[in-house]
């Protein structure tokens, strides 16, 4: 089969074309023809060694596909099935090797590309909104990137569960597509010359001088200061990403004297931890795109070949909703 191989940590040009061995199936394992890959920052974190991990390396943790094959210790799948994952390595390839604990059944309102574009920021999304800060009526949350594939699906559920959103873009574009889901209010911070002061200034015009209840940034070092001097007494900042770059230390005692602000990292691995807890998320998720609740918004598709030319878009922030790759 053919897959994308990096040799070593660099640029997006590392990652070329290969064919390699098919994958066997293990006793406990699903092997699955890949529809369709997604592409997710975090791909470039593991790509350039911002994250450390070996190589050769074939990147991509997203996905959704058909099962071909299926060991003799799995309970619940079998071939034929459409299944798709959020959390599984080597997923940029024609085929991937699942455990029977990793991969969601797609149901069939639900096409593979819109499976493979919902996963990973999908199941973000959800644990975002439902656990890390479980939004309700009365909240305002600001959330970066509002464009994005995890922000596009963050104001979907935030609105859905009662809270008035606001976002952050950086084009007209971009802010258009976040009003379309369900943005109240849409900053354009590309007009800034000074981000922390101008957006600051922006979100307390917004909120009557008291801040928003809760930050979802994803973008990380060029937006971090601006989200804590945005956050209302008691407010709670949520840093799940560095897009632009990863937040350098800095001085915990600054929670207290801007007003008893907490702050938290979470990541989707750790709430996932349970069969019960991924069946509610990934049941949830399906459940309101299949009712039209959840509009999944592919920006992208791009052959399996160009995994560079998706790395290079998604890092110069020129994307808007998800990118996929394609077999």
């Amino acid at each position: 089969m053919k897959a994308i191989i990096a040799l070593h940590a660099g640029e997006p040009e590392v990652m070329t074309l290969e064919e390699v061995a098919e994958p066997t199936c293990p006793a406990s394992g699903i092997r699955v023809r890949v529809e369709a890959a997604g592409v997710n920052f975090i791909d470039t974190y593991r790509r350039s060694g911002v994250y450390k991990v070996d190589y050769p390396l074939i990147p991509g943790s997203e996905g959704a596909g058909t099962v071909l094959d299926v060991g003799d210790d799995v309970t619940w799948a079998k071939v034929g099935d459409r299944v798709s994952w959020a959390s599984t390595s080597a997923s940029y390839a024609e085929q991937v090797i699942l455990g029977e604990g990793d991969c969601y059944a797609v149901p069939d309102e639900v096409s593979s590309d819109v499976a493979a574009a919902s996963m990973l920021q999908g199941l973000t999304a959800h644990y975002l909104a439902r656990s890390v800060f479980a939004l309700a009526p009365g909240h305002t949350a600001l959330i970066h990137a509002g464009a994005g594939g995890v922000g596009l699906l963050l104001t979907h559920m935030a609105v859905d569960l009662g809270a008035r959103v606001i976002t952050t873009v950086s084009t007209s574009d971009k802010a258009e597509l976040s009003r379309g889901a369900g943005a109240a209010e849409v900053i354009r911070y590309d007009q800034f010359d000074d981000i922390t002061t101008e957006l600051t200034e922006a979100i307390r015009g917004l909120t009557d001088g008291a801040g928003v209840d809760v930050v979802y940034d994803g973008v990380g070092k060029s937006t971090f200061e601006a989200s804590l001097a945005s956050l209302a007494t008691r407010g709670t900042m949520v840093l799940f990403g560095g897009a632009s770059g990863q937040v350098p230390p800095f001085d915990l005692q600054r929670l207290n004297a801007a007003g008893s602000l907490s702050i938290t990292r979470p990541s989707l691995g750790h709430f996932l931890r349970t069969p019960e807890e991924r069946a509610w998320r990934s049941r949830e998720l399906f459940d309101a795109i299949a009712a039209g609740k959840l509009n999944v918004h592919i920006g992208q598709q791009y052959p399996l070949a160009e995994a560079a030319a998706a790395h290079h878009a998604l890092e110069g922030r020129r994307t808007m909703g998800k990118l996929l790759l394609v077999p």
